[in-house]
């Protein structure tokens, strides 16, 4: 290695020479971890003075910025790649300054971009477009239907799973509804331009970051938003993650006014889970209110006064039962006492219909009596 640069505060910006750099690429690459590309001299051709001092300040902040995660146990220190690239559909290459793999820290994945205003705000707002549009590109192995769909309409990419879409190739789940987190750390800077910068993100950026509401639901009372197609932006100081460490809440997320830890600020209290906990109230809810409006159009028996069961204001309704349900104003009880006497009725008809004739008395019975026993 050599020294780049010696800082204002003293501390030295090492770079890897060619050689380190290849053989830190035989050690690290067998383990899936990727090394920055190789930093060479540059001298200015007139002046002879080494160039490229921008480079070493904005690399001392990323590089502390991933320290600062380190120490809070947010990443493993080979777990950090810098300068990643996201190939746009265009073709423009959006480099990450910083990737970080956290997941035993709650942060699976997270894209870094630290900024020591040497960016035009609206640059930012941009940035943060590409990785919005890099986040809505389908993946190579997505079946013909879906991607002739969104080719005719793009906007059809909002109902494709994020299983079928490039960035999920790439990183792994994040564990929340959206698309792969970005933060913005700003180094270097006065809290007034943080400030500006960070209202400027917020207004011309909501397009990305914002979550919907779920419009369709509005009649169940659904006040959960919709986060699966924004993408969740933090923002912080690297002064903040110096003084107070990067597992305290000095985290803001876009659309909210307080700091919070990361993995707070990455989650969505107000989202799915809100949403399904709403949806369980609105249709307990709907089903009480269906359930009052039924009891309150259910038949009264104009004999005892009874409301109807289900089973005989369904007998009385119902075309294959009704013909057979006999006086549809009384209630079941009263129906199986009319059946009963109707049924008591039909038997004793029936055993008066069955029974043998009663024997006659008188002149005439005698005499056919005696002539019986007269004969033969």
């Amino acid at each position: 290695m050599r020294i780049e640069s010696v800082r204002g505060d003293q501390r030295q910006v090492w770079v890897l020479t060619r050689r380190g750099h290849d053989e830190a690429k035989l050690l690290l690459e067998p383990k899936g971890i990727r090394v920055s590309g190789l930093r060479e001299k540059k001298y200015d051709p007139v002046t002879g003075k080494l160039l490229g001092a921008g480079y070493d300040e904005h690399a001392a902040a990323v590089t502390s910025t991933a320290a600062e995660l380190h120490r809070a146990g947010i990443g493993h220190r080979l777990g950090f790649q810098t300068e990643i690239g996201h190939r746009l559909a265009d073709g423009y290459v959006q480099r990450a300054d910083l990737v970080v793999r956290a997941p035993d820290a709650g942060v699976p994945v997270l894209l870094v971009e630290v900024d020591r205003r040497s960016e035009d705000a609206h640059d930012l707002v941009v940035k943060l477009r590409r990785y919005w549009e890099w986040g809505r590109l389908l993946a190579k192995d997505a079946d013909k239907r879906t991607v002739d769909l969104v080719r005719s309409r793009p906007d059809a990419i909002e109902g494709v799973g994020h299983e079928q879409r490039l960035w999920r190739r790439v990183y792994p789940p994040t564990g929340r509804e959206g698309l792969a987190p970005v933060a913005f750390v700003f180094a270097d800077t006065t809290e007034a331009k943080v400030a500006n910068t960070v209202a400027v993100l917020e207004e011309a950026g909501r397009r990305y970051w914002a979550p919907r509401r779920c419009d369709f639901l509005y009649e169940k009372a659904i006040t959960a938003l919709d986060y699966r197609q924004a993408v969740p932006v933090v923002v912080t100081t690297l002064e903040q993650l110096q003084e107070h460490g990067a597992g305290a809440a000095v985290w803001r997320r876009l659309g909210r006014t307080t700091e919070q830890t990361l993995t707070d600020a990455l989650d969505n209290p107000d989202g799915h889970a809100l949403y399904r906990a709403q949806e369980a109230r609105a249709d307990a809810e709907d089903q009480r209110r269906r359930a009052a409006e039924r009891e309150a159009q259910r038949p009264v028996c104009r004999r005892c006064g009874r409301k109807f069961s289900d089973e005989r204001w369904e007998e009385i309704t119902v075309h294959r039962t009704a013909v057979r349900a006999g006086d549809k104003s009384v209630c079941g009880p009263c129906r199986a006492d009319d059946v009963a006497r109707q049924e008591a009725a039909a038997e004793a008809a029936r055993l008066e219909a069955a029974a043998p004739p009663e024997p006659q008395d008188g002149p005439e019975a005698k005499r056919g009596r005696g002539w019986l026993r007269r004969r033969p």
